[in-house]
């Protein structure tokens, strides 16, 4: 058997695969977020190995885990677990959600290194402007600084004893130099750092160390068990649906939204705030369009129209060519293209027609038309896309999802079923690293069927999203 261990944000979910990588056995652990002053968030990293001892709890009650051979990791990026020489933390982790440091982060972009060296802009909630942060306003916890870590690798370093980050996660830091997969000296030193206080790198498929013994002996492991590298959890749940080779790809169309994107090659655009990322898997990259709110801005509209999200999609009928209303869906600002904190979200082309469906229908186009921005700007970079797999709340939605194939132009993959996410993920790359396998294991899911896009509608939509990007143009500056 393999184990995947996702470190999420609101929970940490283990899974078990056998040797045909069918899902035996998971279970989950609950996390809370401390939120001190307005923009922060937190969380103790005690909570973490609290709930890593819950899920392998409960694994060991239901499965003989002797069988073990290798652990994955998958885990929320960019948090700042911050250790003394003793391995001690110093202060709760500052978590991805956090926007404490735009200042720091605003300064560090207008230096034209982070975005020549780490291919990316440098937002807010990556790790280099937090130690920054805390350099100016906690300068007595900054320096006791032995190592800084990331989430799921304080995780690995209970597990194993070892410092050990992946390029994946590490690539969303600020100091990585995305391009030869190797922290940027240049850049710790323009932070205060430098690389002795970084954990040692390695690739997500590679073993980072093996299994510490008092947690062989207390849940039944073998003393060879080894743990994998592991990736960040966009780049674990691309191993989980086999987006691994140029040009696969996979649309989450969840509370947020990513379009993420498979590369052979390392293709960045900051510019555009297309996240370029390596990937789990050596020689490998990944963009990513970002959208905030997806499923979430259809969740708002539901709540303010007192009717439940699916009973509004539901009674919508067949899609049609879409209407006058257009809905910019920036509830909480924009990440691709705009990079906009603090742009907001609007209803224009409004009349005495605009009913509820017709409104419903507007909120729909409107985040399909932010995929079909973040599908420009990954095509800007280079990046060829003819289809990705369909995952996420949203994509038990027929009708959604054949407006995201007529607004993208994509043809979207519906899987059978089964578990795609970072937890799945981790446990092929725990495969990977036990079996010294590759990127041959890591296949796509079988599909139930295939949404392609209506050419009959895909003038309309071409002119509509023509409508939303000059609508997007004239008002982000009168929304903020």
């Amino acid at each position: 058997m393999y184990l995947g261990l996702d470190l999420g944000t609101s929970g940490l979910k283990g899974v078990l695969i056998g040797d045909t990588q069918a899902v035996i056995g998971h279970a989950t652990a609950a996390l809370s977020v401390s939120r001190p002053q307005s923009g922060w968030s937190e969380q103790e990293p005690s909570q973490w190995l609290r709930a890593a001892e819950e899920v392998l709890d409960a694994l060991a009650a239901k499965h003989d885990l002797s069988a073990v051979k290798g652990i994955g990791l998958s885990g929320q990026m960019h948090g700042a677990t911050l250790l003394n020489d003793a391995d001690e933390v110093l202060r709760p982790c500052i978590l991805w959600n956090d926007t404490r440091s735009h200042a720091e982060a605003a300064a560090m972009d207008a230096d034209p290194r982070f975005r020549d060296l780490t291919g990316n802009i440098v937002f807010p909630g990556f790790t280099a402007p937090k130690l920054a942060w805390i350099r100016k306003h906690e300068p007595q916890i900054f320096n006791r600084v032995a190592k800084v870590l990331l989430p799921k690798d304080y995780l690995r370093l209970w597990l194993t004893g070892e410092h050990v980050a992946e390029m994946s996660d590490a690539a969303g830091t600020g100091w990585l130099n995305t391009a030869k997969r190797d922290w940027s000296d240049e850049l710790l030193r323009a932070t205060g750092l430098d690389r002795t206080r970084m954990p040692r790198l390695i690739e997500g498929s590679e073993v980072s160390g093996t299994l510490r013994r008092e947690l062989c002996a207390r849940w039944g492991l073998s003393a060879d068990t080894v743990v994998a590298g592991g990736g960040g959890d966009n780049a674990a749940s691309a191993v989980g649906m086999g987006a691994v080779q140029n040009g696969q790809a996979f649309l989450s169309l969840g509370t947020s939204g990513v379009l993420f994107a498979a590369n052979d090659s390392y293709s960045p655009d900051a510019a555009s705030a297309v996240h370029t990322f390596c990937h789990a898997l050596p020689g490998r990259w990944h963009q990513m369009g970002v959208i905030l709110a997806a499923g979430d801005a259809l969740n708002w509209f539901a709540k303010v129209s007192a009717a439940k999200a699916a009973d509004l999609t539901s009674a919508l009928g067949n899609v049609q060519a879409p209407g006058r209303a257009i809905f910019m869906p920036y509830l909480g600002g924009e990440r691709t293209p705009h990079n906009d904190a603090r742009v907001r979200g609007s209803f224009i082309g409004l009349e005495h027609a605009a009913d509820r469906a017709a409104m419903t229908r507007a909120v729909l186009e409107g985040v399909a038309f932010a995929f079909a921005d973040c599908r420009d700007a990954l095509i800007a970079t280079g990046t060829t896309l003819e289809r990705a797999t369909a995952v996420g709340g949203g994509s038990l939605s027929p009708h959604w999802l054949q407006i995201m194939a007529n607004a993208t132009g994509l043809a979207l993959d519906v899987p059978v079923s089964g578990d795609f996410g970072g937890a799945f993920g981790a446990a092929r790359l725990g495969m990977m690293a036990a079996e010294h396998a590759g990127v041959e294991i890591a296949t796509p899911p079988n599909i139930h069927h295939t949404i392609e896009p209506d050419p009959a509608l895909a003038s309309a939509f071409a002119d509509a999203h023509a409508r939303y990007r000059a609508a997007s143009a004239a008002i982000r500056s009168l929304s903020i």
